[in-house]
């Protein structure tokens, strides 16, 4: 239904994947493709960012046109997650779900920090290792609460709708009965996952409970009422491109012709491009507090 349109060189600064849709007809995968998979609200459309064992941090870009996705940049380099021992890279296959926003100017209630300014994230835990821009039609189990850096940065779990454990998987009660250790893992992975850089431990609202399936589908309806008022009124957030294809009285609607020019001006594909940055073999090593009862 939708395919990824490389454009520009991997591994470099240039390098971006645009989004058409069947009819060939370039969209934004941040408004143009719906939240829900069905009008069952039962599976959410997931962007795959980032596959599975893989360290480089690409993103939906909020500012440019169409918000292809693109690797993030940090002091002029492109950025690479550090293999924290005992992962490599992201141990689930990374991305956002579409038609959401976390508004940074909204006080969370529950986590008293306004949001990240991104769509919400999500980890899909299923067996197969995804494409990059390839999209998803995923089941939610579940949310977790982040406070990165003092924003609120809610990673939702979910499932492809098509892998063999997603019928034994509903709520996120399951996820630990089927995956024991899953859960544990994906918390301990977000709050060290910066920290080989100089930043601070992640920290979370709830002290780090999981929050159910029901919790989940709250949050993204809100998100989703964030996102709407983004898109139909202009000054919501400057810093985000709305321009959309299909979203009806958003003030960013362009029309299909001005799609596919923004496409056809960006740098043709060229497949060869240089190595991965040998940084991403290197293994680093935190130290976490350990509670004396888990030793005794």
């Amino acid at each position: 239904m939708y395919s990824a349109v490389e454009r520009g060189t991997p591994n470099t600064l240039d390098y971006r994947i645009f989004y058409t849709n069947k009819d060939g007809a370039a969209i934004s995968p941040f408004h143009d493709i719906p939240l829900y998979a069905d009008d069952s609200q039962q599976y959410c459309n997931m962007v795959v960012e980032i596959p599975r064992w893989t360290n480089a941090k690409m993103e939906i870009s909020k500012d440019e046109p169409l918000n292809p996705i693109k690797q993030d940049i940090k002091k002029g380099k492109l950025r690479f997650v550090n293999n924290v021992f005992p992962y490599h890279g992201y141990i689930w296959n990374y991305g956002a779900i579409p038609q959401t926003w976390e508004d940074p100017a909204h006080v969370d209630a529950n986590t008293k920090a306004k949001g990240d300014d991104d769509p919400l994230d999500a980890v899909e835990i299923g067996a197969g290792v995804a494409k990059r821009g390839e999209v998803k039609q995923v089941k939610i189990l579940g949310v977790l609460a982040m406070i990165d850096e003092g924003e609120t940065d809610w990673k939702l779990i979910c499932i492809d709708r098509n892998d063999p454990l997603a019928g034994e998987l509903n709520d996120i009660g399951d996820v630990e009965r089927v995956m024991p250790g899953y859960l544990e893992a994906t918390r301990d992975w977000f709050r060290i996952y910066k920290f080989p850089t100089g930043k601070p431990m992640n920290e979370f609202a709830f002290n780090g409970e999981w929050k159910d399936k029901a919790f989940a589908d709250n949050i993204i309806k809100e998100t989703n009422g964030h996102w709407k008022a983004l898109v139909s009124n202009k000054g919501v957030a400057d810093d985000v491109n709305t321009k959309n294809t299909t979203v009806q009285n958003s003030h960013g609607l362009i029309t299909v012709d001005e799609a596919s020019q923004i496409l056809n001006k960006v740098a043709a594909p060229h497949p060869t491009g240089p190595a991965v940055d040998p940084s991403t073999q290197n293994q680093c090593f935190v130290k976490r507090t350990i509670p004396e009862s888990v030793c005794a």
